[in-house]
């Protein structure tokens, strides 16, 4: 017998002793020596004794009033009733609310399925709780404890129009509501919390929200969801930061006011936004060891009620770049865009060339191939000066090899004959790296962009199914480190092709010893990281190194190296007499002090 079964023998045989020493006011108990018989014959002629009993639960009912009086003040008439489910819902989203509390229970999200096609539930009753906390005379007192009376009724404001649902807990000494309105077409759901004016129901002002959740499984793949899945806030001085996304937990006491707070997955955020600001927040986040949810979170939130009552807001819905960023200051952020150097090809060009593109087709295949040769058409003039630069490089190789063999036992010397060489034939050895180099961060920006773009979700393309996640053509009865068990063809082709690419590459410049041989080993590498990630991303890759193959191949017919190296001895005439630019002359200096410092060691 444990410590709760014991405790509740005692107090279940203190409540029979109470009850026969003051309740029970019968006649006299017959003698031990009577027969059950007789027993029943007095008990069955005692009206008066059956109507006491009868009674018995009166003083029970009172003492749980008084009880409920002790505990919840105002509020106590307030404790029992039915409860009752309650329906706002528009084309994209129904949430579905209870009595009992004025609380959310479930948000379904009407046009998205899960990664099995069942109904896409954001939040439901078992896995998430809200829960708002009053500070009364008796104590604080959570809403949830509460039924309020509920009307719903269309909204057919001309700007705003929706449907509504109002809360409301009428009490002696004042009434607290709760207005809860969703727009036509929208992710937002809008919250009024008011208190009567002159109202002593409240002995302060601050509202403790409670907000948990145990983050379903959306997606097929959990650990690419528990990679994008965290916390994030933005403060009302518009800082924004985020728990650790690696971290297997995690936890900040955030002391500055907050303006938003959202449960960020990969393609869907559950965010609470105040009208104002909340006061402060603790927030917590771990990885749960079973596979049943992908990341457990919690916040508290302390909201002070104004005057006129406190608006509060929440989203549920997709990570869409465009919606997000309409929604509040900073809430964009819960969409990946990049570091600071390639977010802004994300947010200004792709996003809105991506946009631009669906409107006129459905296949998301053909609008990644649309949007390779307009990128490649876009950079054109930098890949054409890339490929002069290499070739100018290719047709003075002849005396680069000379200058390299005359000064071979005298590297710094060797460096300054070639500089001035180039500076002669008008030669830059940057000049085929530098147009290479502002390509890059649109080539970087895709690799934020594609793993997060909602829109490739549960999108198939030839014999890939999901362009979200990877195209698995082969499933290895094995694990193969930093690769994984499974193979992805749209990797593999993207490799080929980039090996054919720097072979290709290889012929048109004079890329000698490791960095000739460096253009092989990275293709490998990046198969092994790409394996797991969203085959759209390794597709792009794989037609953008055709598409640049092709160029290169269209620009060397027209590019004619006689004519190149008609150029190059013609900037040689010119610049026989010419004299060194600061810039050489400090970098040869640079070079024979380099050199000097080296024969001192």
């Amino acid at each position: 017998m444990d410590r709760n079964q014991a405790t509740g023998l005692i107090l279940f045989a203190a409540v029979i002793l109470v009850y026969s020493m003051f309740f029970a006011k019968g006649p006299e108990l017959p003698e031990a020596t009577e027969t059950p018989a007789q027993t029943e014959v007095v008990d069955s002629n005692q009206p008066e004794q059956q109507s006491t009993t009868q009674a018995v639960p009166q003083p029970t009912d009172s003492l749980m009033q008084v009880q409920n009086q002790a505990q919840f003040g105002d509020f106590a008439a307030l404790v029992s009733g039915t409860e009752e489910s309650l329906v706002l819902e528009n084309e994209v989203i129904r949430v579905t609310f209870s009595n009992k509390g004025g609380e959310i229970r479930e948000v379904e999200l009407k046009t998205f399925k899960t990664w099995d096609q069942r109904p896409l539930i954001l939040v439901d009753e078992e896995n998430f709780s809200l829960d708002y906390q009053v500070q009364t005379a008796k104590g604080p007192i959570s809403l949830n404890n509460l039924y309020f009376a509920a009307e719903t009724r269309q909204v057919s404001d001309a700007e705003a129009p929706g449907q509504e649902v109002v809360f409301t807990a009428q009490t002696p000494s004042g009434t607290l509501s709760r207005t809860y309105f969703l727009p036509n077409e929208s992710y937002v759901l809008n919250q009024h919390l008011d208190l009567s004016a002159g109202s002593t129901l409240l002995t302060d002002r601050n509202i403790t929200i409670n907000w948990e959740g145990q983050l379903k499984k959306h997606e097929a793949d959990i650990e690419e969801s528990r990679r994008k899945t965290y916390m994030n806030f933005f403060t009302a001085d518009e800082s924004y930061d985020y728990l650790s996304a690696s971290s297997s937990s995690d936890a900040e006491q955030v002391r500055t006011p907050l303006k938003w707070v959202a449960f960020k997955q990969r393609f869907f955020t559950s965010g609470i936004i105040a009208g104002n600001q909340f006061q402060e927040g603790n927030l917590a986040q771990e990885t749960p060891t079973d596979t049943m949810s992908v990341k457990n979170m919690s916040a508290t939130l302390i909201l002070n009620l104004d005057q006129n009552g406190s608006d509060i807001s929440y989203f549920f819905g997709p990570n869409n770049y465009n919606l997000l960023r309409k929604i509040t200051p900073g809430f964009h952020k819960n969409v990946e865009m990049g570091y600071w150097f390639v977010s802004w090809v994300n947010k200004y060009i792709i996003v809105n060339l991506f946009h631009f593109l669906e409107r006129f087709f459905t296949n998301y295949g053909v609008i990644i191939i649309l949007i390779v040769f307009i990128i490649k058409l876009f950079l054109f003039p930098l890949t054409y000066k890339s490929y002069v630069g290499m070739a100018k490089m290719r047709v003075i190789k002849p005396e680069i090899d000379e200058l390299k063999e005359k000064y071979k036992d005298d590297p710094t010397k060797m460096q300054q004959e070639q500089m001035k060489m180039f500076g002669q034939l008008g030669v830059s050895p940057i000049s085929g790296c530098l147009p290479m180099l502002l390509q890059m961060p649109f080539l970087f920006a895709m690799f934020f962009f594609f793993p997060n773009s909602i829109e490739l979700r549960q999108e198939s393309f030839l014999w890939a199914h999901d362009l979200s996640t990877y195209d698995s053509v082969i499933n290895l009865p094995f694990t193969i480190p930093f690769y994984g068990s499974h193979v992805s063809l749209f990797t593999l082709l993207m490799t080929i092709s980039q090996i054919v690419y720097t072979r290709f590459n290889n012929q048109l410049t004079a890329a000698q010893g490791p960095m000739k041989n460096l253009g092989y080993i990275m293709p490998i590498g990046f198969m092994f990281v790409l394996n797991s990630y969203p085959a759209a991303l390794s597709f792009y890759y794989f037609v953008s190194n055709m598409v640049t193959f092709g160029q290169q191949y269209l620009i060397k017919a027209f590019v004619d190296d006689a004519k190149i190296r008609e150029k190059v001895e013609e900037s040689k005439k010119k610049n026989a007499n010419k004299k060194k630019s600061k810039f050489q002359t400090r970098l040869e200096e640079a070079m024979k002090a380099s050199e000097a410092q080296k024969k001192k060691k």
